[in-house]
């Protein structure tokens, strides 16, 4: 199921990928994708396609904004995203509140690195937030969609992110997972907790 219908994704998507990648180019100039180390399943690292959507110095920019916002670290350090990122550029505000952005995953599922649904992948530094569902987490390849995708994604907290994680991968089934694809629909159209 993850082959034929990222397959099909792809091919019927083309033209969407073409006019994004050239808005990026024009607007913002290169890369116009990026790769990003993400935990995969049983631990192992792989690169995370994303469109861009942040500048090119975001590490910098990062860095700087938290050193003079004391309310920005605490907001990073406990959910690892900021509701006003300095980093988003203008087109990437729009392709991360469409979920846009992460269409270039399809090519990671491809791979066999991602799956169409299960948890979302996360950094290594967010691996230790995790605790003892880190097995759980690891036991299934990360998906483009998910329970938290579908449950308020960022206005959720990170343990009830955890939570639904776990309850992802210990009740798994293919008829609860056709239901999360239908739910993303929906919650990507209202853009709830996207930010």
């Amino acid at each position: 199921m993850d082959v034929v219908l990222s397959l099909a994704a792809l091919v019927a998507l083309s033209v969407i990928f073409l006019i994004i990648a050239a808005a990026i180019a024009v607007l913002e100039g290169r890369p116009i994708l990026i790769r990003h180390k993400r935990i995969g399943k049983d631990g192992v690292a792989f690169d995370c396609l994303k469109f861009r959507t942040m500048v090119t110095d975001a590490d910098v920019a990062l860095t700087r904004h938290l050193a003079a916002n004391p309310e920005a670290m605490l907001e990073w350090h406990a959910t690892h995203k900021l509701r006003d990122d300095p980093r988003i550029t203008p087109i990437g505000k729009v392709l991360r509140e469409t979920s846009l952005d992460e269409l270039p995953q399809f090519v990671n599922i491809l791979r066999g690195e991602m799956s169409l649904v299960g948890p979302r992948p996360i950094v290594a530094a967010e691996m230790p937030r995790y605790g003892a569902a880190a097995a759980d987490y690891m036991a299934v390849r990360p998906g483009l969609t998910g329970l938290w995708q579908c449950s308020g994604r960022n206005d959720v907290s990170y343990d009830q992110r955890v939570q639904l994680d776990k309850q992802y991968v210990r009740t798994w089934s293919t008829w609860q997972d056709v239901l999360i694809m239908a739910k993303t629909v929906p919650a990507v159209v209202r853009s709830r907790g996207v930010y």
